[in-house]
């Protein structure tokens, strides 16, 4: 590790803005899933595979971008992921214009290859930036400009996204030639300049890191192939990755069902009859595309509020960099854990407005768990910290795994079924804070 005094300011608000970055992106995911669900006319399983494509680039490029991490550098892979993201964003261009399902998911997984380099390099880097001890902490601050971007994507996605009609198939059938067109010019119109503009950002961003300086806090000697041999021998990163496997799979799934959970429960109509509800996704239309409450789709009236759910995660995480300067980081987890299963439990034992915020109540629990799941299980790993970062971004992959599988309980079951077996991941993070307080032996 390298030892010298290094102000470290700067460079921690420059990776920061990568963790708002991907944020939002991840979220922007989310809100896709209803609109392709009737674009493409899928079932809830089917949907549900849009998150696999995202995730999927997890598993398959986490420890390869941890070798290649090893060999060009933090900075540079940073720069490889941001030039990813940028490629990937481009491709809905052709996607929408073409409406090809498989070209869309082929831009997700380009930027998802992108955002995978990202969480590798970023996620170490932060945690050891500074003092040992308060590595949790500094990693919460990060995750909750992460949280920012995820709290805000609703917003533009009720605008961009799910604000407008979606056509059957036997609908646009009915159309003459030339409507039909127009329909279809429409549709990609929706997606393709926000697209645009985020992969613009993206290289912007790439040119950015590529001409600044980042310290190096890491021992560029360790050897890779030799570190993977020790790090899965340790306990508290093994149960680290199921941690972080079943917290980002359960957080995606219920991120990726909520509108369509507040539609099965008929949300659109208790919104519009409520004039503070109303009022609030009145504003976001008005302000963001200049349309009315009525022109807004009942999944654009109900998607506005995911917003809370992510916005939730951003408050939580400021609070628990406080938190955890002050109380063990295992004590914070296990907490919020035990809120998380409370929430869902008030949620499907409910209806209307309270079954509605307590399951958004479930992003503010949520919002420790990536950042104290991932610094406790690198920090006794000593210069193996890459490797074990490669290990806990591939056990990302959940979010892939755990959406479609709920989709195929609530094709089958319902919401409330679905979102109670998600409970059994809180009741294994709460154990995981408590397995994480005992001694750890130091990686040398």
């Amino acid at each position: 590790m390298n030892s010298q005094k290094n102000n470290y300011l700067f460079p921690f608000i420059a990776v920061t803005i990568l963790f708002f970055l991907w944020g939002f992106f991840t979220v922007l995911v989310d809100a896709l899933v209803p609109r392709l669900k009737e674009v493409f006319e899928l079932t809830y399983f089917q949907a549900g595979t849009v998150q696999i494509a995202w995730f999927a680039a997890y598993a398959l490029l986490s420890i390869p971008g941890a070798f290649v991490i090893q060999f060009v550098g933090y900075q540079r892979g940073i720069v490889l992921g941001l030039i990813l993201m940028a490629c990937g964003c481009a491709l809905f261009y052709p996607a929408a214009e073409s409406r090809a399902f498989s070209l869309f998911l082929l831009a997700l997984f380009v930027v998802a290859s992108g955002i995978t380099f990202l969480q590798v390099a970023a996620n170490p880097y932060i945690a050891v930036l500074g003092s040992p001890d308060k590595g949790s902490a500094r990693l919460n601050l990060a995750q909750a400009f992460n949280s920012f971007g995820t709290a805000i994507a609703p917003i533009f996605a009720t605008a961009f996204l799910l604000g407008d009609q979606i056509l059957t198939s036997a609908e646009i059938e009915a159309l003459s030639d030339v409507d039909r067109l127009v329909y279809y010019k429409q549709e990609a119109g929706q997606v393709q300049p926000l697209f645009l503009s985020l992969g613009l950002f993206a290289f912007v961003m790439a040119m950015t890191f590529f001409f600044i300086k980042l310290p190096k806090i890491f021992n560029t000697e360790t050897k890779l192939f030799s570190g993977f041999g020790k790090v899965i021998a340790h306990p508290v990163l093994i149960l680290g990755v199921v941690a972080i496997f079943l917290y980002v799979g359960t957080e995606v799934a219920i991120g990726t069902w909520l509108t369509n959970y507040f539609l099965d429960m008929n949300l659109q109509a208790v919104v519009a009859e409520d004039p503070v509800l109303r009022s609030i996704v009145e504003k976001i239309a008005t302000t963001l595309k200049g349309t009315s409450f009525e022109e807004l789709d009942p999944k654009g009236q109900v998607g506005a509020f995911v917003t809370f759910y992510w916005s939730g995660a951003m408050i939580g995480r400021l609070i628990g960099a406080g938190l955890s300067m002050i109380i063990k980081p295992q004590n914070v987890l296990s907490f919020f854990g035990l809120g998380a299963i409370a929430m869902i439990l008030i949620s499907i034992n409910s209806t209307g407005t309270t079954a509605m915020w307590s399951i958004l109540a479930v992003g503010l629990f949520n919002s420790v768990m990536f950042p104290t799941i991932f610094s406790l299980a690198i920090a006794p790993l000593g210069d193996f910290k890459p490797q074990g970062s490669g290990l806990l971004c591939t056990a990302i992959v959940g979010g892939a795994i755990l959406p479609p599988l709920t989709g195929l309980v609530i094709d089958n079951s319902g919401f409330q079924v679905a979102f109670g077996i998600l409970i059994l991941s809180y009741i294994f993070i709460v154990f995981y804070g408590w397995f994480a307080k005992k001694p750890q032996k130091e990686l040398t």
